[in-house]
This record gives structure tokens, sequence and C-alpha cells, in this order.
């Protein structure tokens, strides 16, 4: 049970809180609209009121979700040492959010939202970026149970 839902709620948890962040700094230094979980939220309500909460819930649950996604692969690989799993971690995130961006530019296109409706390279670029923040913060994670014995052989 520990491997299948705790260490991915625990992971997720806090690599989504890591993206998150990360998100919303770039967003706040106005280098870029990179607010995913006001444009997330606003896909569901069709409007910016009360956005924030829905995108909230919504990207925490994909982000627990998919931790179980990368926790999984790693455990397959098995990368050495805390350094190694960590930069495997990133390398995932960088893979995800390369893949993420395309499937964004598609949905911006159709947002309800018009603050949402158009997603350029900066955007791209930063949603990279931030993937790569939750794989290294995955990898990490699973890197400090492995080194301190938890079982973090592939679950199925």
């Amino acid at each position: 049970m520990l491997r299948l839902i705790i260490i991915p709620i625990i992971a997720g948890f806090i690599a989504t809180a890591g993206i998150t962040t990360v998100l919303w700094l770039i967003d706040k230094t106005g280098w870029t609209k990179a607010d995913m979980v006001r444009a997330l939220g606003s896909l569901f309500t069709k409007r910016l009121d009360n956005a924030f909460r829905v995108g909230l819930i919504f990207h925490f649950m994909a982000g627990i979700i998919i931790s179980g996604v990368y926790i999984h692969v790693l455990s397959i690989i098995q990368p050495p040492g805390v350094a190694g799993v960590t930069f495997v971690g990133g390398v995932i995130g960088f893979v995800h959010g390369f893949i993420f961006s395309f499937v964004m530019v598609i949905v911006a296109e159709q947002h309800p939202v018009e603050e949402f409706k158009e997603a350029d390279f900066e955007v791209a670029i930063a949603h990279i970026f931030g993937h790569v923040v939750y794989g290294l913060l995955i990898g990490l994670i699973f890197g400090i149970l492995r080194s301190l014995g938890v079982d973090v052989s592939p679950g199925i």
C-alpha cells in the first residue's frame, strides 16, 4: 500500500506544489502567462470566478495521479544514487512538459476564457520548465525514500 498509494500522494502533492509555485512565480514576474491553475479551473467554470479553487483541486488531483506514473517508471529504471534518480525524474518531467505543451496549445485555442485562448512559445517554455521542476521533485523524493530503505520496487 505504501508504494502504490501513500508515496504517490506525498510525492505528488509536494511536486505539484513545486510546479504550481514555479508557474505562479513566472506569471507574477510578467514574463509570460503561466497561471495554469486559473486556466485549468476556468476550463470547467467557463469564467474566472472560482476558477482558482476549482483549478487548484484539479491540478493537485492530476499531479498526484501522474506522480504514480513517474514513480513506477523510476522504480523500473532504478537510476543509481539520489542525484541520478533526481536527474532522471527531471528528464521525465522534460518529456512530459514537452508533450503537454503541444496539448496545451491545442486546448488553448478552444478555451472558454479569452485570457487563456493563446499559448505562445514562452508559455510552452514556462510549462516545460515547470514540469522539469515537478520531475526533479518526484525524483528527489523517490531517491531519498530509497536511500532510507523504503521499498520502491515496481508495484505492478
